[in-house]
């Protein structure tokens, strides 16, 4: 790393003092690349929205690109939540596996809500189904480490 380091002064110095040399212009623009004042830096790095500028052809691609990535989002989510249901192997009261209870209520709640057009209500549904994913995952592996000590505890026993 230091053979790195010092290979690359010996590029850079050489270079910067030739370009300081030519020009006393060059050398202020080394010394101070910046602004000079706040109302210039606002000016560079801000975004200026001008009422005259948006039209509607940039109102609908601004909302289509949000419901692209809304879109992109909610089939995230599905497949962290088929993934998820993976886990899910024993079966419930009625025989049947878990994970397809599962998957087949994850996919009912996404086709009710598929025609769904306000942003406010897809970005909380979204929010909600990441946190039921997480929080289901949470309590499997807290209750798969419950079992595991369990396991060893009663091994330990019969000892």
């Amino acid at each position: 790393m230091a053979i790195r380091v010092e290979k690359w002064r010996k590029f850079v110095a050489p270079i910067a003092i030739r370009t300081i040399r030519c020009s006393s212009a060059i050398h202020r623009q080394l010394l101070h690349n910046g602004p000079d004042t706040l109302e210039e830096l606002f000016e560079r790095h801000l975004a200026k929205k001008d009422q005259n500028s948006v039209d509607e052809e940039e109102d609908v691609l601004l909302t289509r690109r949000r419901l692209y990535t809304t879109r992109r989002e909610a089939l995230s989510l599905y497949r962290d939540i088929l993934r998820a249901t993976r886990f899910f192997v024993w079966p419930d009261s009625r025989g049947i596996l878990w994970r397809d209870v599962l998957r087949e209520n994850a996919r009912k709640e996404f086709e009710e809500a598929r025609f769904e057009r306000d942003p406010e209500v897809i970005t909380r549904s979204l929010i909600a189904g990441r946190d039921a994913v997480q929080a289901a995952i949470d309590k499997l592996v807290e209750k798969q480490k419950q079992q595991m000590e369990s396991e060893r505890n009663g091994g330990d026993r019969g000892r």
